[in-house]
């Protein structure tokens, strides 16, 4: 082959190489890279359920409450007694204002307990009641079983009840330890009210279980006598007419 042949055998060459990639298919071929390049759309489609699901199905205390605002009251005035009794000397440095502010908060939180609180949340009431020959005696009523308390009000109002006796006790070993003998009455007569409004509540409590277990066992064992009775008044019957029409 000659020089000139070559040359033109190498001028076709590039031609058909050229020639091999039409404009179509560089079109293509750019919109492939750019398909390959391109971010995916599709990553919000990701399942988010098992991601923080739980917390925004999570409902508070007060949405869980049947009652919340007997719930409320029940904690604001015990907690507020004993931030005053504990905070009043920054604020005031009268022992009167101190000591009559936070016995009028241990009486409001007593009576909204005993007349509100448990008789909404638990559904138990109690008192003490005095004959005319003076003999006194404790009173409890109850809610009936067909009519249980809320879960969430029965367990914070027992949590209540047990725990800030508790915490008056301690502030009492408190103040006996930095003889702080003046404001120790202002702590017995929290011990005295709370004290009683729990031990009424846990016998009323105590009362009502005894009541609703005795009730259960009668119906039980009328029952039993119904089916016994009946099965009697049945043969008996039987019997009378096999004899009327043997």
């Amino acid at each position: 082959m000659s020089y000139a042949n070559q040359t033109l055998f190498a001028a076709k060459s590039d031609t058909n190489l050229l020639g091999e990639i039409s404009a179509d298919e560089f079109d293509a071929a750019e919109q492939g890279v750019a398909s390959t390049t391109a971010p995916p759309t599709n990553l919000g489609s990701i399942p988010t359920q098992g991601m923080g699901s739980n917390g925004g199905n999570e409902q508070s205390i007060w949405q869980q409450s049947a009652h919340p605002v007997a719930l409320f009251f029940l904690y604001f005035f015990r907690c507020l007694a004993i931030a005053t009794y504990l905070l009043c000397g920054f604020f005031s440095s009268s022992y009167v204002f101190s000591t009559v502010l936070v016995v009028v908060l241990l009486s409001l939180d007593f009576w909204t307990v005993r007349n509100v609180s448990g008789r909404v949340l638990v559904g138990l009431r109690f008192w003490n009641q005095v004959d005319d020959d003076g003999t006194s005696f404790w009173v409890f009523e109850h809610r009936s079983p067909d009519q249980p308390a809320n879960a969430v009000d029965a367990k914070m109002f027992w949590i209540a009840m047990y725990a800030f006796p508790a915490a008056w006790v301690l502030l009492l070993f408190v103040g006996i330890l930095k003889f702080n003998v003046s404001f120790l009455p202002i702590v017995m007569l929290a011990l005295v009210f709370n004290v009683t409004n729990t031990v009424g509540y846990t016998y009323a409590d105590r009362d009502a279980k005894r009541k609703w277990a005795t009730g259960m066992a009668a119906q039980g064992m009328l029952g039993n006598l119904g089916g016994i009775g009946g099965s009697l008044v049945g043969s008996l019957a039987s019997g009378a007419m096999g004899k009327l029409f043997g």
